[in-house]
């Protein structure tokens, strides 16, 4: 049910088989297993998480990965995050609402990128090799790595390209985003030149 995507030195990041919205977990030897987003409950998913990592913490990027977040609380134990007005979005229990600056440990904070719903949050991994889960604030595109689509539900496209542009002088070689699909998605290295190059070329066609 899990499939590893990336190894290394202090954290490993696995991705939830067939998961729309993707559900990755991050495996990380100081936070513990942290999960981004959550599938429908299943106890064997539940037992291949906790023999990764023991499962501390959920993390919603948006609404949109928010499934069983009350049963997954309950039989887990793990504590849900989500950001600011998120949280309120997402109908069941959000222990811990962020809000900007919040750091979540040492080497991880949170992005607020809000645009695509009213308060859309990446978590990042900052200790290099950098990682950003993105959630949907971006969406790959045809070259096959995270950029920014329009949707027509979106809360506000121009938000999306104003926080996007504030990528520009965040490091981070890997990036995760909610329509990922192994094979046909590529996550790093290099992620963050090239998400820069697909948003230049995005704005150089609007």
């Amino acid at each position: 049910m899990l499939e590893k995507l990336l190894t290394l030195h202090d954290r490993s990041v696995f991705y939830v088989r067939d998961t729309k919205p993707a559900v990755f977990y991050l495996a990380d030897k100081e936070g513990g297993g942290v999960l981004i987003n959550t599938p429908v409950w299943h106890e064997a998913i539940y037992r291949e998480l906790q023999r990764e990592a023991p499962l501390n913490y959920i993390f919603y990027p948006s609404r949109f990965g928010a499934q069983c977040t009350d049963i997954w609380r309950a039989k887990t134990g793990a504590k849900t995050i989500a950001y600011g007005e998120e949280a309120a979005a997402i109908k069941d229990t959000i222990d811990i609402i962020l809000e900007r600056e919040h750091r979540f440990s040492r080497t991880m904070d949170f992005l607020p990128m809000s645009g695509r719903t009213r308060a859309s949050c990446a978590l990042r991994c900052k200790n290099k090799p950098g990682i950003v889960f993105f959630g949907p604030i971006l969406d790959y595109g045809p070259s096959g790595w995270p950029t920014i689509i329009p949707h027509d539900d979106d809360y506000s496209f121009e938000n999306r390209l104003i926080g996007a542009l504030g990528l520009q002088d965040v490091k981070f070689e890997y990036a995760f985003a909610d329509d990922f699909a192994p094979g046909e998605c590529y996550y790093g290295p290099g992620a963050d030149a090239a998400v820069r190059s697909e948003i230049s070329n995005l704005i150089e066609t609007i």
